[in-house]
């Protein structure tokens, strides 16, 4: 059975935070494609003071429907301060 999405954010973010020992920032998007749910998460890369330099990670993370991790990357980094364009017009 298909998990709810909230449920499978929530499994993404634990398994990806136990894989890479970071702390999670933010859900920054979920969409399902064919066979995969594509979950992109901020993660705490390096903490700073001021938190506002904080260094984050965007990953991307493909769970499949019950959930499972089937692979992660790295997309980005950024500080926490800095805002980011979108690419889309």
């Amino acid at each position: 059975m298909p998990m709810k999405t909230v449920r499978l954010i929530e499994k993404a973010s634990k398994e990806l935070s136990a894989i890479t020992g970071l702390d999670i920032s933010t859900t920054l998007g979920v969409e399902k494609d064919n066979s995969h749910w594509k979950v992109t998460l901020e993660m705490i890369e390096k903490r700073a003071i001021p938190d506002q330099m904080d260094i984050l990670g965007v990953y991307e993370v493909l769970v499949d429907e019950e959930g499972n991790l089937v692979s992660f990357k790295r997309k980005g980094l950024r500080k926490r301060m800095d805002t980011q364009e979108s690419d889309e017009e």
